[in-house]
């Protein structure tokens, strides 16, 4: 999160109002745009499940983070996790030390990224996994991965002490939920038919509409991440969008020249590439250098959705590793290029120079990655020890809207 001001006294009442309409739009980021944006994807039969997915992750990590998992992230001195001295949000700060809004809104703003990044991961095996598995390890998940991290490089943790930035999640977000989809998608396996005989998304103008509303509710995430209502916030926003805008178009160019013709699902997953890659940087660099991020951005990220579906033939159903992860870790390392000054940006952190940055951030990138790896794996395991992680074949063949939660999101008469 971006660097807050200090030493203020008082509460801001703009500053205040941009994290209050931040956390709705994050919010709206998940129920209900995510939730459309995958639900699209998948067969008709398993829609329902994924709204569940989603409206399940959010309900559990809200409750979770006000249980103790806030105070893990933002409360404490220590350098690898906080304490729980405002669990169950009790003795908050009249004003969250170093800002000026008061803690419990900067606790309901962070609650929404907590939110969405688990959320995330479930783009990684939708169709096949059972919905009290994904339960008990998105809770074992964001104790063990979310809030170290999130500690680790926004509440002044290690990785923000050797000076590692991450302006909106590219890192504590993207790359967390990305190398985590990728390892489960390995571990559970790919859908029956994957990936010769895949039925098509059973609707892309759902997805269209999903991916419209990430698209607005990343002015929040971006935005809001500025922490005060002035031109860092307006920066954040524009270079957000203009990210979003290249990519989009980039990855239609390119599908053009690869396939013959644009599609509806590139177009929309060019501009979550760009949305992605840009995450890290927004609030560090120039509007130029948020349209050449969004268009790297989208180009590697096809890449890397070609290479996991066709050459490593992995199911990570909804490109989750490829665009949010490629696209988040991706961008965590151009901030040691386009934050320089030279190039319009805001400039590197103290005492770094590109060299050193850029030291920095694939260092931070790699740290993340592994941690997030190895902790979801044991999530994974240890949740599965008490609830069965996948689908029978035949609960799969049905569909899970039926087989595990008795309904249809159509019916047809």
């Amino acid at each position: 999160m971006a660097e807050a001001a200090a030493g203020a006294a008082v509460v801001d009442k703009a500053d205040t109002l941009l994290l209050i309409v931040g956390a709705a739009l994050v919010l709206f980021m998940t129920l209900p745009g995510l939730a459309l944006f995958y639900g699209g994807l998948v067969r008709a039969k398993n829609f329902l499940s994924v709204l569940m997915h989603c409206f399940g992750v959010a309900a559990l990590v809200s409750l979770l983070w006000f249980l103790g998992v806030y105070s893990l992230a933002f409360r404490g001195d220590n350098a690898f996790i906080g304490d729980l001295s405002a669990a169950g949000l009790t003795g908050l700060s009249a004003i969250r030390q170093g800002l000026t809004v008061p803690e419990n809104v900067f606790a309901l703003y962070q609650m929404t990224f907590a939110i969405i990044t688990p959320a995330l991961i479930v783009g990684a095996f939708p169709e096949r996994v059972r919905f009290g598995w994904l339960m008990l390890f998105s809770g074992l998940w964001l104790v063990l991965v979310y809030a170290p991290v999130a500690h680790w490089l926004w509440d002044g943790g290690w990785l923000a002490q050797y000076g590692a930035r991450d302006f909106a999640g590219g890192i504590v977000v993207h790359t967390t939920a990305g190398m985590a989809a990728l390892a489960l998608a390995i571990m559970i396996g790919p859908r029956k038919g994957f990936p010769h005989s895949m039925v098509p998304p059973h609707s892309p103008a759902m997805t269209m509409i999903g991916a419209g509303m990430l698209w607005v509710g990343w002015f929040g995430f971006n935005g809001g991440s500025a922490l005060v209502a002035d031109q860092a916030a307006g920066a954040a926003i524009i270079a957000t969008h203009l990210a979003a805008c290249s990519a989009a178009l980039t990855w239609a160019a390119t599908e053009h020249l690869k396939i013959g013709k644009p599609t509806s699902i590139g177009v929309v997953t060019g501009a979550v590439a760009g949305l992605a890659t840009i995450t890290p940087a927004a609030g560090y660099v120039s509007p130029a250098g948020a349209v050449i991020i969004g268009i790297m951005g989208s180009l590697v990220c096809f890449a890397s959705v070609l290479a996991v579906k066709h050459r490593w033939k992995i199911d990570d159903s909804l490109d989750v590793f490829a665009v949010h992860g490629v696209g988040g870790m991706l961008g965590s390392v151009l901030v040691a290029v386009f934050a320089g000054k030279a190039l319009g940006g805001t400039g590197m952190g103290t005492g770094q120079g590109v060299a050193s940055q850029l030291l920095v951030q694939a260092g931070a990138v790699l740290i993340v990655a592994l941690w997030s790896t190895v902790m979801t794996l044991i999530a994974a395991r240890g949740a599965a020890l008490l609830l069965p992680m996948r689908v029978t074949a035949e609960q799969e063949h049905d569909g899970l809207d039926l087989s595990l939660h008795g309904e249809r999101a159509y019916e047809f008469d």
